[in-house]
């Protein structure tokens, strides 16, 4: 299993390359960071200098989307990292959430989704493609190399991620819930005469090392919230009756409006609609044992990327437990299995 960290390019954009390079130090594979460019700094520009200050850490956003970014700048920023740092970079998309909701746009149909993966895909990874009705090309991109995962909850969008997608990106740490969707990525593949192991299967969640179960929760219960947008989507269109699982829906009935201006943020005040139950599922908290156990139940559903959330007050602890005990034992039960 690979480990990333999922972090805000706040400012200073110095604390984030920072802790970008503190996160390759403790063994980390993966800086992710979020895209919504009003809300926080250009991540790509951030994602240069963090390139500049690693030597194998891999950095993409988590995730972009399709309708506030062109598909070809989107690719020309993969392909142009690449060149210059190598092929260090990965591009997570969905069909947007903040980025588009803040200036009261609307995510992109799945159509436009599937269309724009091939798109970027393509362009980054220095082959032609066919857009709108031109063979567009790179003429300066060499080699460059690119996947793409795809972030999806819904019925539809797990298929597509199946179809098309070089991985899943799933944004919550539940157990049941991850079971069931990983299963219906990997019938898609199958359906679609892909190999389902072909594709990376990514689970993200806040991930806090401590004691204190009461504060942890307090700190991490933004993220039921973050959450909780996607699946008042699922529940519009799909109701509660449908095929998502009921531990998904459950818990938003009390959702009354969300603040993206507090989104993904420790002190979100739009949350208290979350219960701990589902906290504590979502998320991983308590000692590295505890996440150590977790984390293997994921591993045996095929997990092969967890991506910790770092929007908390404990971001160096933290890192440093995982990449003195966590990241370790995980790499040394790979190791005595194989």
């Amino acid at each position: 299993m690979d480990f990333g960290v999922v972090l805000q390019t706040n400012p200073p954009a110095s604390r984030t390359v920072q802790l970008s390079a503190l996160a390759e130090a403790h063994g980390f594979s993966h800086v992710w960071t979020f895209d919504s460019h009003l809300l926080w700094e250009e991540p790509y520009v951030v994602h240069s200098a963090i390139l500049n200050a690693t030597k194998r850490i891999t950095v993409g956003p988590f995730v972009t989307n399709p309708a506030t970014r062109d598909w070809t700048v989107t690719a020309s920023v993969f392909a142009t990292l690449n060149e210059m740092y190598g092929n260090r970079t990965i591009c997570g998309i969905g069909r947007g959430d903040s980025a588009v909701r803040v200036t009261n746009g609307k995510p992109v149909t799945m159509r436009e989704l599937r269309e724009s993966i091939h798109v970027i895909r393509e362009l980054g990874n220095s082959r032609p493609v066919e857009y709108k009705g031109a063979t567009l090309q790179f003429p300066w991109s060499r080699g460059s190399e690119l996947d793409v995962w795809v972030a999806a909850y819904g019925p539809m969008a797990l298929k597509l991620t199946g179809e098309v997608g070089d991985g899943f990106i799933l944004q919550l740490a539940d157990v049941d819930i991850a079971a069931w969707m990983i299963k219906v990525v990997r019938d898609a593949a199958e359906a679609a005469g892909r190999d389902p192991d072909s594709i990376a299967f990514c689970v993200a969640a806040p991930m806090y090392i401590g004691d204190d179960w009461e504060h942890m929760r307090d700190q991490c219960r933004w993220f039921g919230g973050m959450v909780g947008n996607h699946v008042a989507d699922i529940v519009s269109k799909y109701g509660t009756e449908g095929d998502v699982p009921q531990a998904l829906t459950d818990y938003i009935a009390g959702r009354t409006g969300y603040d993206y201006n507090s989104h993904g943020k420790s002190d979100n005040d739009h949350v208290d609609f979350v219960p701990d139950e589902i906290v504590d599922r979502f998320c991983l908290l308590g000692t590295a044992e505890d996440h150590i156990a977790k984390l293997e139940q994921l591993r045996a559903l095929g997990v092969t990327q967890f991506a910790g959330y770092l929007q908390h007050d404990n971001k160096e602890e933290t890192m440093r437990v995982y990449g003195e005990r966590v990241i370790p034992a995980l790499s040394e039960h790979i190791t005595a299995k194989s």
